[in-house]
């Protein structure tokens, strides 16, 4: 009888695997900052020797890509969703948008939470301001497909109103708690319902 196929080491401290390891992370960078974050601090977090630590992490900017891909992957996810809807009007897709972004900043608040403390001091750092860019000029084309629809009010840019409408979003990251009394899905409803009915064109 053959031998079974031996398994490719598992990277990690036994009892941590990869995802583990990127979660407590991206809690140390949003506690600490990730400037004021060592190899030394993380290693201390994870219950490795400094020396050790290299052997479980690539490196302190790997796992800031990784953590800043997973909200950055989701958000890009739900535009382009929106944006590719069939069927449906602009104002429509809009307010999918903004519904979905809510759902995964509350999925995802921790990784979301290190993304808007990004400033652009690496070169992880300008990818991913590059990526929010992206995603905020398509929600300002889609803005711009309601109001040429006749659906929102003409009287505020789009790009402006794309901005407050993340803005609010985005603040969420300062009170949320998962464990709160605000459920996710009546906090996304409520969220959508007052974006939106002050923007309703009169």
């Amino acid at each position: 009888m053959s031998e079974p196929a031996s398994q490719p080491p598992r990277r990690g401290r036994p009892g941590y695997d990869q995802e583990t390891v990127l979660r407590r992370a991206v809690e140390l960078f949003n506690r600490q900052g990730y400037d004021g974050t060592s190899m030394g601090d993380l290693a201390k977090e994870l219950g490795f020797t400094k020396s050790a630590i290299y052997h479980h992490v690539d490196s302190k900017s790997h796992l800031l890509e990784q953590a800043l891909d997973v909200a950055l992957d989701e958000l890009t996810a739900v535009i382009e969703a929106a944006r590719d809807m069939s069927g449906g009007t602009a104002y429509l897709r809009l307010r999918t948008a903004v519904r979905q972004s809510v759902e995964v900043l509350v999925a995802q608040q921790p990784a979301v939470t290190l993304l808007l403390r990004v400033r652009g001091n690496s070169p992880v750092e300008l990818e991913a301001l590059r990526r929010r860019r992206w995603i905020d000029a398509q929600l300002a084309e889609l803005v711009q497909a309601a109001v040429d629809e006749g659906a929102l009010r003409a009287d505020v840019a789009p790009d402006l109103v794309s901005r407050l409408l993340f803005g609010m979003v985005n603040s969420l990251v300062e009170w949320y708690r998962p464990d709160g009394v605000v459920d996710a899905t009546v906090l996304s409803d409520a969220i959508t319902t007052i974006a939106f009915d002050g923007l309703n064109a009169p």
